[in-house]
């Protein structure tokens, strides 16, 4: 039985089946909690428990799955080609909110961590959680965070802004698609990407350049921010 769990089918065919069951679960329920993304990692990881089952017999074939993130994320450069036109009559504006976001996201989660008294590689770890995986692991890296925690907050944000954001940004009175688009690009990376491309394709356009423009702009300023928070409370 262990050899079923070596072999590469094995990761794919049990990801492939949680998030189409998901769905499927998310079409019938229309509940915020039974959103496809929540309920597939925790499927997978309750499945994986139960059966006594190494992440790393999983990630074999889960691996192929995580590479493919790649050309998906070129492929939303398709998109915003397609929407470039109504994109461009609002970019600025789109440019300034983006940084904004992304400055405030590290500001705001970085002072209260500082506030509740957390350690400063508790801070430095969770100060890039709104940009996507592989950026945020080199920014913690690189001001001394541990990637490991880094990872997993990364994931988390990704995962509440995918099932959540929508609910909230309307509940704050931001009804417009393209704006709830941005926003979910900024604060929830890729997931949130995935989500603003249900409310359309000029929503998701905007999402994916709004996770690419926050990510590079994260990357550059993160160092900076941190230096200038932890000097106001020293």
């Amino acid at each position: 039985m262990s050899e079923i769990y070596q072999q590469p089918f094995f990761g794919i065919f049990i990801t492939l089946l949680a998030f189409h069951w998901s769905k499927i679960i998310s079409r019938k329920f229309k509940f915020v909690l039974f959103n496809p993304v929540l309920l597939s990692v925790v499927s997978i990881i309750c499945f994986l428990v139960i059966f006594k089952i190494d992440f790393e017999a999983y990630n074999i074939g889960g691996q192929y799955l995580g590479f493919l993130l790649g050309p998906t994320v070129v492929a939303l450069g398709v998109l915003f080609y397609e929407k470039y036109e109504q994109i461009k009559a609002n970019i600025w504006p789109f440019v300034s909110a983006v940084l904004i976001g992304g400055t405030l996201s590290i500001i705001s989660v970085s002072t209260i961590a500082l506030v509740l008294g957390a350690p400063e590689f508790i801070i430095k770890s969770i100060a890039p959680k709104s940009v996507t995986t592989p950026i945020a692991l080199e920014i913690s890296t690189s001001i001394g965070g541990v990637p490991y925690i880094t990872a997993g907050i990364v994931i988390a944000v990704g995962i509440f802004g995918n099932a959540f954001g929508p609910a909230i940004l309307r509940a704050l009175g931001i009804k417009d698609k393209n704006a709830i688009g941005a926003a979910l690009g900024t604060a929830s990376h890729g997931i949130g990407t995935a989500r603003a491309l249900d409310e359309g394709k000029l929503p998701g356009a905007y999402g994916g350049l709004a996770m690419c423009i926050n990510g590079f702009l994260t990357a550059i300023f993160t160092p900076y921010i941190i230096n200038i928070v932890f000097s106001l409370f020293s």
